[in-house]
């Protein structure tokens, strides 16, 4: 079923629509939506057919709308979704889904509610890097999972911060944590399954900010794996990288900063004799898709009944919980356990 979409916000939106357009038998962008009007404007011209407006209204109050894509900033995404599925329609929404676990719970029961979806943007989870890991995870070739180190070392220099939301509490609602390194802890706990403890340091040192540019974080996994976690927005040059240790191998990842699995990964096995059985195994691997195209073609398939690979609500969930975590840890100078319910400190936020 090919479905209809409307693009809230032109700034990453940009990137969204390429992943809709490379996808022209299940999507077609009908409209986007944009303050600015010119930025707007812009971006509709790049699709053919597509049409501009302002007005969110008249975005939300369109039948031939299915899926209302939220490209908005942090501090709107939380509201955005609620009116969109209060219209009716299909949610995306850009990370970070909400600024506390109490709106993504309220997400949740309206979601419930109104029998509408709401997909959570992770497009990092989408090549063949993470398809060759999750195929040797799956054969069992892998084993436990013993440790890891994820690396987000990018550069932001203080023009990244003219836009007047970032770098606050208000509008970004977190820094390098929240609006960086959730992509890399996203892929952690899609590989490994929930985290069950964080310690965290965070630092602002790069730039005059008022949130966080530099963390260090150590996490006990459910599974019993240790992974640290290096985060600074003050590196030459913007690298990610996850590295881990299984029983059977180490994987390292590609260090692509904004695509780290859209190429194939590097896979040592512990007994060298095992290595011709996995890189045999890889060589049969599809590659797939990456990115934003791998992500929506996830999304249209769970819409059409074939669920398994979509990044859902409760994804979501989680990763505002690891941030809640980290942030409360970073704060009491103690180790925070998950998961975390109502009635925690930072459950309804941490910028208080």
């Amino acid at each position: 079923m090919k479905r209809t979409v409307a693009i809230i916000g032109a700034g990453i939106g940009a990137q969204h629509l390429a992943g809709y357009t490379a996808l022209p038998g299940r999507f077609r962008v009908k409209t986007v939506c944009d303050l600015d009007a010119a930025r707007g404007r812009n971006l509709a011209d790049r699709c053919e057919g597509s049409g501009f407006t302002t007005d969110v209204g008249e975005v939300l109050s369109d039948p031939e709308i299915d899926i209302v894509d939220v490209c908005l900033p942090p501090h709107l995404h939380c509201k955005a979704c609620l009116d969109g599925l209060d219209a009716g329609k299909t949610v995306v929404c850009e990370k970070p889904l909400a600024r506390s676990l109490s709106e993504a719970d309220m997400l949740i029961e309206r979601s419930r509610r109104t029998g509408g979806a709401i997909f959570p943007v992770f497009q990092y989870r989408y090549g063949p890097g993470m398809s060759q890991l999750r195929t040797l995870i799956g054969s069992g070739i892998a084993g436990r999972c013993y440790a890891g180190t994820l690396e987000t070392h990018w550069d932001r220099p203080a023009s990244y911060y003219d836009v007047d939301w970032r770098g606050t509490w208000a509008g970004e609602q977190g820094g390098a944590v929240l609006g960086h390194a959730i992509h890399i802890h996203d892929l952690l706990m899609s590989l490994l399954g929930p985290a069950k403890q964080v310690f965290a340091d965070v630092a602002t040192r790069v730039n005059d900010i008022e949130v966080e540019d530099c963390a260090a974080l150590a996490v006990r996994m459910c599974s019993g794996a240790l992974v640290t976690s290096s985060i600074t927005l003050g590196a030459a040059g913007n690298t990610s990288r996850l590295r881990l240790m299984f029983e059977g191998f180490t994987v390292e990842s590609d260090h692509a900063p904004y695509a780290p699995a859209a190429r194939g990964w590097t896979f040592i096995a512990r007994d060298p004799a095992r290595q011709r059985d996995i890189d045999v195994m890889l060589a049969d691997v599809s590659e797939g898709g990456t990115g934003y195209e791998a992500l929506f073609e996830a999304m249209a398939d769970a819409l059409d009944g074939r669920p398994g690979r979509e990044v859902t609500l409760e994804d979501g969930r989680r990763s505002i919980e690891f941030a809640t975590a980290i942030y409360g840890a970073a704060r009491s100078g103690q180790p925070e356990d998950l998961p975390i319910r109502p009635g925690h400190p930072f459950y309804d936020g941490w910028t208080h």
